[in-house]
């Protein structure tokens, strides 16, 4: 019998792993597809000499995330590789605003759009230099993050106080508007918001954008060497290392509680696993309280919360084999490793509004992967792996463009989509059509297939707005890994801090078991410990 089981294989769900296995608990991970990694994992589908990334590519949080770098994964043999660039928000009109690591050219990229605005970029940076450390600490330990806010409490007075986190709380549309007189920086910044689920004008989008612009000003926007699945490997590779063990094509379709404590799991062949310590769950909120408890162990105000819970928007996309590079009508595009499709502010506010609208986006705002730029290991010399993907509502009432998708997905709707999107490219990239080799799609259900965490296509375990944030995530009164059921915990990103890929979720969840199943003499031992270091420094 483990001291842990984990349930699903995702990179949260390998980091809790890790954690346990790394305090001398012996852990097996479930995973109900046929190979471990969640949304983090590539294949040859597209064509059999591209690598293609199913889900996620790109990697800033993973970068700075201290929970990832204190696993070591590089000595596992992951490797990241970068772009040239990390990112373009190309205009129709050839200009284009250009993120780069060097500060110096993002800055001459947006006084090109209006003189002064590469020193307003400059400042914003210089406030991210000064808030970095104590705001990626409070970003990625368990809410509430004590020490680390009140660290950054003292860093925002230094910063400017009130002024600051009003700033941080701006929708993005405004903070660009106060921040920049051209419009390249605030491209910028709500292409980056617009990772998520939040539209221009949503309270906090600002502070998102933000974040987004400046992680990738200072860790670019990485990619492991070789496709996104060697970050998993690097994971499961550590933790088999310690006598952990991953097992795949189980599903768990029920947490066993007795005495109001997790004792193990049952999963769909009938199997029952037990655990000596804790069960922890790399799924979504919605499926640990809704399908694998059973709701005579939850209390009733998590049942009803439950039906308040809200996804972050669907997904589409569309990966490519490409035989040639893009033929972008801006150059500095061709170095950028992504690339934000959208003619303007008035433009990516139109696309979140139609989608708001439960609307198709006739003109859907593109998050444009060039993963041979990231990475020439990704396809033969010459050519370009590349994917796209856009945003959806999940129910849809109406097609903005008139073309009669219905959002059943059949296979109609699905080229209808995917053609669309082919020609936002070709606005930006006229020609781009003529290279495609091959194209795969993946609708939301597809999505949710390959991996159920992305129910209908959602891929950040739930809207990344405030009102489910911080102390609301994923429901009401919680914001910690810790569940009802004792000796449960939530290890996935429908917890704080939400999505990304990071590993915090899982980090938290693991080190809330290990505090939870401390002996009591070391942990009162601990406290005296921390007490005396408290008041030593005192004096």
């Amino acid at each position: 019998m483990p001291d842990a089981v984990v349930i699903g294989a995702g990179p949260n769900g390998l980091v809790a792993a890790n954690v346990l296995a790394d305090a001398g608990w012996s852990v097996e991970v479930l995973e109900e597809q046929p190979e471990p990694g969640g949304a983090v994992r590539h294949d040859r589908g597209v064509d059999p000499a591209f690598v293609n990334d199913l889900f996620s590519s790109f990697y800033p949080l993973a970068a700075a995330s201290p929970v990832l770098a204190a696993l070591h994964p590089e000595e596992h043999g992951l490797r990241w590789s970068h772009a040239p660039s990390v990112l373009a928000h190309p205009l129709t009109d050839g200009s284009c605003a250009l993120l780069d690591r060097n500060v110096d050219t993002t800055a001459a990229s947006l006084d090109t759009f209006e003189a002064g605005d590469g020193a307003a970029w400059r400042r914003l940076h210089e406030v991210w230099q000064s808030l970095r450390p104590d705001l990626l600490d409070a970003l990625f330990t368990p809410f509430p993050p004590v020490r680390a806010s009140a660290r950054l409490a003292l860093r925002l007075r230094a910063a400017g106080g009130l002024r600051m986190a009003r700033s941080l709380m701006l929708p993005v549309r405004r903070l660009g508007e106060e921040e920049f007189r051209g419009q390249g920086g605030r491209l910028l910044l709500a292409g980056n918001a617009l990772h998520a689920d939040l539209a221009p004008e949503s309270t906090g989008s600002g502070g998102f954008g933000w974040l987004m612009a400046m992680l990738g000003q200072t860790y670019g926007f990485p990619v492991p060497a070789g496709g996104s699945g060697a970050l998993t490997s690097a994971l499961v590779h550590r933790l088999e290392s310690r006598g952990g063990r991953v097992r795949c094509g189980q599903r768990v379709e029920h947490v066993v509680v007795r005495g109001g404590r997790a004792v193990g799991v049952r999963t769909a062949t009938g199997d029952a696993v037990r655990a000596r310590r804790a069960v922890l769950a790399d799924v979504s909120a919605p499926a640990l309280y809704g399908e694998l408890l059973d709701p005579q162990h939850l209390p009733a105000q998590v049942l009803d919360d439950l039906r308040r819970f809200q996804w972050d928007f669907a997904t589409f996309k569309v990966d490519w084999a490409l035989d040639g590079p893009v033929p972008w009508q801006a150059e500095q595009a061709s170095r950028a490793g992504t690339v934000h499709l959208a003619d303007g502010m008035d433009e990516l506010t139109r696309f979140a509004a139609q989608i708001a609208m439960r609307e198709v986006p006739d003109r859907p705002f593109l998050i444009f992967g060039q993963m041979t730029t990231s990475d020439t290991t990704r396809s033969p010399l010459g050519t370009e792996s590349a994917w796209a993907y856009t945003h959806i509502p999940h129910e849809i009432r109406a097609d903005a463009a008139d073309e009669g998708i219905t959002g059943r997905w059949g296979t109609k709707d699905q080229e209808l989509m995917a053609d669309r999107m082919e020609r936002q490219v070709e606005r930006f990239a006229p020609g781009f059509r003529s290279l495609i080799r091959s194209r795969r799609i993946l609708a939301p259900p597809t999505l949710e297939a390959l991996d159920g965490n992305l129910a209908g296509g959602a891929i950040n375990g739930g809207t990344t707005a405030i009102h489910q944030q911080l102390v609301f995530r994923p429901l009401p009164g919680t914001g910690r890994p810790e569940t009802p059921v004792r000796g449960l915990y939530l290890a996935s990103s429908g917890a704080h801090p939400g999505g990304g890929v990071h590993g915090a979720p899982g980090a938290n969840a693991a080190r809330a078991a290990l505090r939870r199943n401390r002996p009591p003499g070391l942990a009162r031992a601990q406290r005296l410990l921390a007490h005396r270091d408290r008041t030593g420094a005192r004096r």
